[in-house]
């Protein structure tokens, strides 16, 4: 039975080659990716990934992610407009969080809502250095562009909560 399959499809695949069915073809004459890298596991990820133009971080478990984007408050939230839209933002993201804390998966990593009075004193403060920024800027002469401020990045160990100090 199997090799009367068999003769069947390459038949086909005959008939169809002598019709010219694959000339012309995409891909034709050019190297087949990853032929000569050794193997992945997870090779057919990286792909959809890449080809997708996908972010990483959405392979990451759900902490990870949530820590991932409690970092990234602070650039997120630098073009807003108003107070309270940056108040919403957090407010969104700490639902997430809580929603995250009743019902925890994945690997047991300390998530803690984000301060939202806090994101709002930084968001103040960027607006207010970027407004004497741009009032001192206009009187010197145009150089070139700006210098970038990083933002400010905690140590991994900050996060321990053996490591923190408690306000008095």
């Amino acid at each position: 039975m199997t090799e009367a399959w068999e003769a069947a499809v390459e038949s086909q695949i005959r008939s169809a080659a002598q019709r010219g069915e694959f000339d012309n073809l995409p891909g034709m004459g050019k190297p087949i990716p990853g032929r000569g890298a050794p193997y992945d596991e997870s090779w057919w990820i990286k792909s959809f990934l890449e080809r997708e133009a996908l972010p990483s971080d959405l392979l990451l478990p759900t902490p990870l992610q949530l820590r991932r984007r409690i970092e990234q408050v602070p650039a997120e939230v630098r073009g807003l407009p108003t107070e309270q839209s940056v108040r919403d933002f957090v407010g969104q993201l700490n639902a997430q969080i809580v929603a995250w804390l009743r019902s925890p998966e994945g690997p047991r990593v300390v998530v803690r809502p984000v301060n939202a009075d806090e994101v709002v004193r930084r968001w103040r403060a960027e607006r207010a250095s970027a407004g004497s920024r741009t009032s001192t800027d206009s009187l010197a002469p145009t150089g070139g562009p700006a210098p970038a401020v990083a933002p400010v990045r905690r140590s991994w160990w900050a996060w321990l909560p053996w490591r923190r100090r408690q306000a008095t």
